[in-house]
């Protein structure tokens, strides 16, 4: 008697397993208003809705529960589920993860895109090496430099203060002779305004999200490169659900991809008018500055080439046929 109510009620809780709720956290480092933030919030949404709330996904903008430089490893090691990270970050790790950040490798969307899709069967194996999945990757906008004082040249940049905030940006520092300060997105403003630092590369929507125009005036609008954010998954939490809800997953995944690619495309010309109307000098670099960021580019893509062997030259050489 005993023994079968045991089975009766092992039963019952596999069947409650069955119809339980499962919970996400997504953890991201931008705020709740950047297109990428909004961009996840609706696939959340879209999750919701398929799996008719059976998989919840709680996004946390700003930083607000880890750190950029700490999600890829809550998602790892399954403190969240699921987390966006800056691709270009984790050069340190691996050099394929910094392709995006090469600059003057894929300086157009279209680019772009054969360079993802050139690299994402390598980055795709690295990251499951590591339990994780990727769900979707959507751009930035080209990534131009904000500076206080207008600047012809790259000797222009020399000694001045430049925000670092990955290897390449890092690495760039040392090229043109800047002073690189180690500044998160969420720290920029404070450090823009107390003079911290003078100068810094990214794209237009940082710029806008930061209130940039308050301390700095001018942006060249050099289109370096165009860097990734990845939505990731913990292997093992993708793998934990049913089939219809990985399904589920799945599609309002490839959707999110498909619809940031084109707000991205969007949202570049628009914060570009945004910054010029609230007093931000929009200037095409002047031919010496491109001729110069250009050369910077050249040994960091040499950088990456020797960095990277044999995989990253067959990546580059795809991406380059494509």
């Amino acid at each position: 008697m005993n023994h079968k109510f045991g089975i009766a009620l092992a039963g019952l809780t596999l069947g409650a397993a069955a119809f339980a709720q499962t919970k996400w956290d997504l953890p991201t480092a931008y705020p709740a208003t950047n297109y990428h933030t909004e961009n996840i919030a609706q696939f959340a949404k879209d999750v919701d809705a398929a799996t008719a709330g059976k998989l919840k996904v709680t996004v946390h903008a700003n930083a607000s529960l880890f750190k950029a430089p700490e999600i890829k490893r809550a998602v790892q090691s399954g403190q969240a589920q699921a987390g966006e990270i800056l691709l270009a970050n984790f050069a340190n790790e691996n050099p394929i993860y910094a392709l995006d950040g090469v600059p003057f490798l894929a300086t157009t969307y279209p680019e772009a895109k054969k360079l993802y899709d050139a690299s994402k069967p390598a980055m795709e194996k690295l990251l499951a090496a590591q339990g994780i999945k990727v769900l979707f990757m959507v751009p930035w906008a080209p990534q131009g430099i904000y500076s206080k004082k207008e600047i012809g040249s790259v000797a222009d940049l020399r000694g001045i203060k430049w925000r670092a905030y990955s290897p390449a940006t890092a690495k760039i520092a040392e090229l043109i002779g800047a002073q690189p300060v180690q500044i998160q997105q969420a720290e920029l403003s404070a450090a823009m305004a107390t003079g911290v630092i003078e100068s810094y590369m990214s794209s237009g929507s940082t710029g806008y999200d930061t209130k940039t125009y308050e301390s700095i005036k001018n942006f060249y609008d050099t289109q370096a490169w165009i860097p990734k954010n990845a939505v990731l998954v913990n292997l093992k939490a993708f793998e934990a659900l049913d089939p219809a809800t990985k399904a589920a997953v799945t599609k309002a995944a490839a959707d999110a991809e498909a619809r940031g690619w084109k707000v991205a495309q969007e949202k570049n010309d628009e914060y570009k008018r945004l910054l010029a109307e609230r007093g931000m000098k929009i200037h095409k670099p002047s031919p010496k500055l491109d001729a110069d960021m250009r050369q910077v580019g050249g040994i960091m893509q040499a950088d990456w080439l020797k960095a990277a062997g044999a995989d990253g030259a067959a990546i580059v050489d795809t991406y380059k046929k494509k």
